[in-house]
């Protein structure tokens, strides 16, 4: 059992409000004794509660063991926009782990805390591991549902979560995009026709994208969630294959959660040695096969397990770059007020 959904009768009520998603929930997330001499904060993102949960754990054993030193690390999880905006306002985070690079960027833009240049200071661009976005759908798949177009048949209805404060909710909303645009021979017209027709069949929109799993998986609304591939695993394990099925698509967007240090509040905490090494942990071994474990993709996967590596399929990936330019030029057309989402919700899209 994870802590991911609301489904055990008798739930506390923190235990309710944790998994309907609030944005602010933060949650002792790793060992360490109440005593801890040092204590580091990870503001993540919503789906990433169970992953963080055993990789704090996993770096404050192996601190100890290096250092002497007794370290807690706590995790706050929300929707990435929400959670940067968080950062933003004051909430004192030693490194962000963020759904989607324009999240940090928005961070160093606005406040100052993060440097301009914050995908230089660790390898792959700050991207630990990757992700990519599948469909999951209920048992036996009765709408058919294989690949984006079905996605925008008048009869299928669709749970994704609202891209203004989601990253899972832009990766979809990207990742449709892109579908159509590369379909249509680089026609945006099309594709934000196609994106038109989709979002007329999303009848609701939380606000991360754990709140969407638990509208689909537990409240039974939608026919299909699009979702970060080990969102759909962890509903397979918790409700169980005889419930969900998984649908690969057999083209995706090639999603990029990344992370970073927050120099302004490690540097008034005193904390940079210890959120540094923390960050370089997830380059590591033992996080690397810990990413594997919970079904992202890590860049290092000589580090996984084959068993677990064996259950992230071969899909062709787009990067939404390519498409759009500039993280800056993306969030803009899309996303900013007055963009592509704004235009299709006040179409009644």
């Amino acid at each position: 059992m994870f802590d991911g959904y609301p489904i055990k009768p008798g739930a506390t009520p923190y235990r309710r409000a944790v998994l309907l998603g609030l944005a602010m929930t933060v949650c002792l997330a790793s060992a360490g004794s109440a005593q801890a001499q040092t204590e580091i904060l990870n503001v993540s993102y919503d789906p990433t509660r169970e992953l963080y949960r055993e990789v704090n754990a996993a770096f404050a054993e192996e601190w100890k063991a290096k250092t002497g030193e007794t370290i807690t690390v706590r995790a706050a999880h929300g929707g990435s926009g929400a959670q940067a905006r968080t950062v933003i306002d004051g909430i004192p985070a030693d490194v962000v782990t963020l759904g989607i690079p324009s999240d940090i960027d928005a961070i160093a833009k606005i406040s100052k805390k993060i440097p301009a240049d914050w995908r230089t200071k660790l390898p792959n661009e700050g991207l630990p591991y990757t992700s990519t976005v599948v469909f999951l759908v209920r048992k036996g798949n009765p709408k058919g549902v294989k690949d984006w177009d079905d996605l925008a048949k008048p009869d299928v209805k669709v749970i994704t979560p609202n891209p203004k404060t989601s990253a899972g909710g832009r990766w979809n909303f990207l990742a449709a995009w892109g579908y159509a645009y590369e379909r249509d021979g680089r026609d945006k017209e099309k594709a934000n026709a196609f994106l038109g027709s989709l979002y007329k069949n999303v009848p609701v929109l939380d606000t991360g994208a754990r709140g969407s799993t638990v509208t689909f998986a537990q409240r039974g609304l939608g026919d299909v969630l699009p979702t970060w591939e080990n969102e759909a695993f962890l509903v397979l394990e918790e409700f169980g294959k005889d419930k969900f099925d998984i649908v690969v698509p057999p083209t995706s967007i090639y999603a990029e959660p990344p992370v970073a240090l927050v120099d302004a509040n490690v540097d008034k905490k005193g904390t940079r040695k210890q959120a540094e090494a923390y960050l370089q942990f997830l380059y590591g071994d033992k996080a690397q096969a810990i990413f594997a474990k919970h079904h992202y993709r890590p860049i290092k996967r000589e580090a996984a397990k084959p068993e677990d590596l064996a259950q992230l399929p071969e899909i062709k990936l787009f990067k939404i770059e390519d498409l759009q330019g500039s993280w800056d030029e993306i969030q803009k057309a899309n996303f900013d007020n007055g963009g592509l989402f704004d235009q299709l919700s006040k179409a009644g899209r």
